[in-house]
């Protein structure tokens, strides 16, 4: 009875509220011959309803009239402009095979724009849609995603099987994973290795940071159950790391220097998020920036005459 009692107080008092009423916590007390305490309770159970529900309303406290009054949240929801911004991104990434990549923005347009506008999103982006070239690797991307995402978010400590660029060859490796990248077609998980002999192993056997690996070579992963606990002084930082590894090739940090003579000083301050201009005239910048790896070397390459390097890393001495 207490149970069939509350549910007729609550249906009275939204249908009060829905209709505009500000309600008054103790007329309301006196009505239904509850507490008030009661009441402050009836008004928390609407309040976790339209939460649980999803539902864009909510029940504030107005002071000026001294009661409770209903209101509609204003819902996050994406523009015309944004929608069709982050189509015509995800397409330009080819990061995902198609039935990856389909189903995701048939998921965005169904869910973020009106019937009408779904259409014209749809027309905006259909060829695109038609001329898309996935990735070559031919892997889904999503299964495993979230879940090295929860692994990183819990310090959880990884066996993966990964199949290296070069020959081939499949690796065991047990590493303490620390973040997810995207770059230019392709995600990447970010791991410090465990019980690797460096010198064998790597180029640098001093190197510090963390390895790369693309997520469409981990042939399989496993949790082991083990957590690390990274000391939060020197905990591992996506954005600074991402900013410094444009290319995604391992090695030492390192800062290089060069003079540029092209036509968009922009462009190169975008492509590296380290950049900062030393100084410049009205025919020459000159460039400084903090880079991982020898990717930088094919990047400086692409500019021909456009760069020239002025202090350069030990990699880079041959160009």
């Amino acid at each position: 009875m207490a149970s069939e009692a509350k549910s007729a107080r609550l249906l009275v008092i939204y249908s009060r509220l829905a209709s505009g009423d500000v309600l008054n916590k103790r007329e309301l007390s006196q009505r239904f011959g509850t507490s008030e305490r009661s009441v402050q309770r009836d008004m928390e159970s609407l309040r976790c309803f339209f939460a649980d529900q999803n539902l864009p309303q909510d029940i504030v406290y107005d002071r000026s009239h001294q009661g409770y009054r209903l209101v509609q949240k204003e819902e996050a929801v994406f523009t015309n402009s944004e929608i069709l911004a982050v189509c015509k991104i995800l397409l330009e990434s080819r990061s995902m095979v198609q039935e990856e990549m389909f189903p995701l923005l048939d998921k965005l347009l169904d869910r973020c724009v009106t019937e009408q506008n779904k259409r014209m999103v749809k027309s905006l982006i259909a060829n695109e849609k038609f001329l898309y070239v996935p990735p070559h690797h031919g892997t889904k991307i999503l299964p495993g995603l979230w879940k090295l995402g929860q692994a990183i978010q819990s310090h959880t400590v990884l066996e993966i099987e990964y199949q290296k660029l070069k020959g081939k060859e499949t690796v065991h490796r047990v590493i303490e994973p620390v973040g997810l990248l995207f770059s230019e077609y392709y995600f990447y998980l970010v791991g410090f290795i465990r019980g690797i002999d460096k010198a064998k192993a790597f180029e640098n056997p001093d190197d510090l940071f963390p390895t790369i690996y693309r997520l469409e070579r981990i042939v399989r992963f496993q949790e082991t159950g083990e957590h690390f606990h990274p000391p939060y002084a020197d905990r591992f930082q996506e954005g600074e790391f991402r900013k410094r590894v444009q290319f995604m090739y391992g090695g030492k940090l390192e800062t290089i220097r060069f003079r540029y003579t092209g036509p968009s000083i922009e462009a190169v301050l975008d492509r590296l998020p380290t950049a900062k201009v030393v100084t410049q005239d009205e025919s020459c910048w000159v460039i400084e920036a903090e880079v991982f790896g020898k990717g930088i070397e094919m990047w400086l390459r692409s500019q021909g005459e456009y760069v020239q390097l002025i202090s350069k890393p030990d990699h880079t001495k041959n160009l």
